[in-house]
């Protein structure tokens, strides 16, 4: 038992994922905001729809469009139209605090229970007048330091994931397992350049169709998740998924190489020379040449954010980590049991013919 300890560890850690992955519900966040421009000097009624805040007529409820750091509007009149709707009136001054005719606000909403969350450019306000030093002289200043705080922590709310969110557990952690397989093949290809032995080749032979096997799996879980955010199942104009379809066919074409050579000894050592080549590329491919590109909807691509506050909090770390870890070694695991598939054939092979 204690020698398969690392195996009893991935189960634990894949059923913790499960379980609190589904299990821990979402943060509030802000869906809609109707309407969502307007013109400064004029009082606006808002009709805020809401996710997850299960709001009661009588809590305690404020909401306000934030300007900077410095300067907010807070609502005057504010209705629970229903569980996740709200009805907030501001009335907007004439001049505000900023040298653009047209700009984009932030609304923030802080409730008893559910705390504070907020949606970025939630609504646009259009000055007629700019008046800079007026605005700077007139405006009350508001301080955006004492908001609710909520009762639980929970997953955070992002705009368009939504429940979605969840996926990262699975979809992420078949990368990294990927990844961190063909390493493992790696390493066993050289010591068989070094060594010659047989064992080594089929080690890592084995390790890399796990490894595909993952890659399959990112890939269907990558499928499900674009269609529920991006509207499609595939699309090539995103360079991560065409990147991870050519890393792929570059695997595919290693058991096709394998095929094709009778010899074992040739085939062992063009294999291991094959996956060298290969690894090196899936490397640039998956992880170097996506950052070279300008724009992708990947976070860690194009500039966007990625293991980072705009992607990752606390709360989601506590699961993915251990995702990532469990299904890494699972794949190990899998790995190994393929190995000894392999054994057991070569031996009946042998003793049969």
């Amino acid at each position: 038992m204690i020698k398969n300890w690392w195996k009893y560890l991935a189960v634990v850690l894949i059923l913790y994922c499960i379980v609190v992955g589904i299990m821990r519900p979402l943060n509030p966040g802000i869906l809609q905001v109707t309407p969502i421009s307007f013109q400064s000097g004029t009082t606006q009624e808002l009709i805020i729809g809401t996710y997850n805040t299960n709001f009661e007529p009588q809590q305690s409820i404020d909401a306000f469009i934030k300007i900077n750091d410095a300067y907010g509007i807070q609502n005057t009149k504010l209705e629970v139209l229903a569980p996740n709707e709200l009805k907030a009136t501001f009335d907007i001054p004439a001049k505000l605090p900023n040298i653009l005719k047209r700009q984009g606000y932030s609304l923030i909403l802080s409730a008893d229970k559910v705390g504070s969350f907020a949606r970025p450019n939630a609504v646009t306000i259009v000055q007629k007048d700019l008046d800079l030093d007026g605005a700077m002289a007139a405006w009350p200043s508001n301080d955006f330091g004492n908001f609710k705080r909520p009762e639980k922590l929970n997953f955070p709310f992002r705009a368009i994931l939504y429940e979605s969110l969840r996926n990262l557990f699975y979809h992420v952690p078949m990368w990294f397992g990927m990844t961190f397989l063909l390493m493992g093949s790696l390493g066993y290809a050289v010591r068989y350049l070094m060594t010659n032995k047989s064992s080594f080749d089929t080690i890592s032979k084995s390790m890399i169709q796990i490894a595909v096997l993952y890659g399959i799996l990112g890939c269907a879980t990558g499928s499900i998740w674009a269609r529920g955010t991006w509207g499609t199942w595939w699309t090539f104009q995103e360079i991560k998924l065409t990147v991870s379809a050519v890393t792929l066919l570059l695997y595919f074409a290693y058991f096709l190489l394998r095929s094709a050579i009778d010899d074992e000894a040739k085939r062992a050592r063009i294999s291991a020379v094959y996956n060298i080549i290969s690894f090196v590329a899936a490397i640039f491919l998956l992880f170097v040449l996506p950052r070279m590109v300008e724009s992708s909807l990947h976070p860690g691509n194009g500039g966007n954010p990625g293991f980072g506050g705009e992607d990752l909090d606390n709360t989601l770390r506590t699961v993915f980590y251990p995702a990532v870890i469990g299904w890494t070694l699972l794949g190990f695991w899998l790995a190994q049991l393929t190995y000894r598939t392999e054994l057991l054939k070569d031996y009946f092979l042998e003793k049969y013919d």
